[in-house]
Protein backbone atom coordinates (compact mmCIF):
# COMPACT_ATOMS: atom_id res chain seq x y z
CA UNK A 1 0.00 0.00 0.00
CA UNK A 2 0.96 3.39 -0.88
CA UNK A 3 2.86 4.88 2.20
CA UNK A 4 1.25 8.19 2.80
CA UNK A 5 -2.75 6.60 2.01
CA UNK A 6 -1.44 4.08 4.87
CA UNK A 7 -0.30 6.79 6.63
CA UNK A 8 -3.75 8.63 6.13
CA UNK A 9 -5.19 6.07 6.96
CA UNK A 10 -3.92 4.70 10.22
CA UNK A 11 -4.07 8.60 11.58
CA UNK A 12 -7.96 8.62 10.84
CA UNK A 13 -8.48 5.08 12.62
CA UNK A 14 -6.52 6.61 15.78
CA UNK A 15 -8.77 9.65 15.85
CA UNK A 16 -11.62 7.23 15.16
CA UNK A 17 -10.49 5.74 18.43
CA UNK A 18 -10.30 8.48 20.61
CA UNK A 19 -13.60 10.04 19.06
CA UNK A 20 -16.14 9.23 22.26
CA UNK A 21 -13.39 9.32 25.30
CA UNK A 22 -10.02 9.53 25.86
CA UNK A 23 -7.69 6.77 25.97
CA UNK A 24 -3.90 6.09 26.30
CA UNK A 25 -1.73 4.03 23.82
CA UNK A 26 -2.40 0.60 24.39
CA UNK A 27 -5.86 0.45 24.92
CA UNK A 28 -5.79 2.13 21.54
CA UNK A 29 -3.86 -0.59 20.24
CA UNK A 30 -6.20 -2.77 21.73
CA UNK A 31 -9.40 -0.93 20.52
CA UNK A 32 -7.86 -0.70 16.06
CA UNK A 33 -6.24 -4.20 16.35
CA UNK A 34 -9.95 -6.05 15.47
CA UNK A 35 -9.17 -3.46 12.23
CA UNK A 36 -5.55 -2.96 11.56
CA UNK A 37 -2.59 -4.25 13.15
CA UNK A 38 -0.51 -1.41 14.33
CA UNK A 39 2.82 -1.90 16.43
CA UNK A 40 3.24 0.61 19.59
CA UNK A 41 6.23 2.56 17.77
CA UNK A 42 3.99 3.59 14.84
CA UNK A 43 1.30 4.46 17.38
CA UNK A 44 3.43 6.75 19.52
CA UNK A 45 4.40 8.00 16.05
CA UNK A 46 1.09 8.90 15.05
CA UNK A 47 -0.03 10.12 18.46
CA UNK A 48 3.09 12.83 18.05
CA UNK A 49 1.86 13.86 14.70
CA UNK A 50 -1.71 14.23 15.51
CA UNK A 51 -0.85 16.37 18.85
CA UNK A 52 1.57 18.50 16.54
CA UNK A 53 -1.11 18.84 14.07
CA UNK A 54 -3.54 20.14 16.78
CA UNK A 55 -5.76 16.98 16.29
CA UNK A 56 -5.67 15.43 19.45
CA UNK A 57 -4.31 16.96 23.12
CA UNK A 58 -2.26 14.87 25.69
CA UNK A 59 -2.32 15.15 29.74
CA UNK A 60 -0.85 12.79 31.87
CA UNK A 61 -1.86 11.11 35.11
CA UNK A 62 -0.62 8.88 37.89
CA UNK A 63 -1.72 5.41 37.30
CA UNK A 64 -0.53 2.17 39.01
CA UNK A 65 2.80 4.62 40.25
CA UNK A 66 3.50 5.51 36.17
CA UNK A 67 2.52 8.34 34.54
CA UNK A 68 0.27 7.65 31.84
CA UNK A 69 -0.84 10.22 28.82
CA UNK A 70 -4.10 10.21 27.83
CA UNK A 71 -5.39 11.15 24.50
CA UNK A 72 -8.56 13.42 23.55
CA UNK A 73 -9.69 14.29 20.03
CA UNK A 74 -10.06 18.04 19.37
CA UNK A 75 -12.63 19.75 17.15
CA UNK A 76 -9.47 19.38 14.21
CA UNK A 77 -9.31 15.96 14.39
CA UNK A 78 -13.27 15.48 14.25
CA UNK A 79 -13.03 17.25 11.38
CA UNK A 80 -10.30 15.37 9.75
CA UNK A 81 -12.65 11.98 10.44
CA UNK A 82 -15.45 14.02 9.17
CA UNK A 83 -13.63 14.88 5.54
CA UNK A 84 -12.06 11.25 5.87
CA UNK A 85 -15.78 10.22 5.45
CA UNK A 86 -16.67 12.47 2.89
CA UNK A 87 -13.60 11.12 0.86
CA UNK A 88 -14.21 7.36 1.51
CA UNK A 89 -17.23 7.23 -1.13
CA UNK A 90 -15.00 8.54 -3.83
CA UNK A 91 -12.00 6.29 -2.67
CA UNK A 92 -14.70 3.17 -3.03
CA UNK A 93 -15.47 4.76 -6.47
CA UNK A 94 -12.03 4.63 -7.51
CA UNK A 95 -11.84 0.97 -6.37
CA UNK A 96 -14.45 0.25 -8.37
CA UNK A 97 -12.99 1.46 -11.06
CA UNK A 98 -10.04 -0.37 -10.89
CA UNK A 99 -11.28 -4.06 -10.53
CA UNK A 100 -14.40 -3.98 -12.69
CA UNK A 101 -14.20 -6.75 -14.93
CA UNK A 102 -11.86 -8.65 -12.32
CA UNK A 103 -13.11 -12.25 -11.37
CA UNK A 104 -12.69 -13.18 -7.88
Amino acid sequence: MDIQLKRGILDVCVLAAIKDEESYGYKIIKDVKPYIEMSESTLYTILKRLELSNMLTVRSEEHGGRLRKYYKITKAGLNRLAEFKSEWSEIMAIYQFVIRGDKR
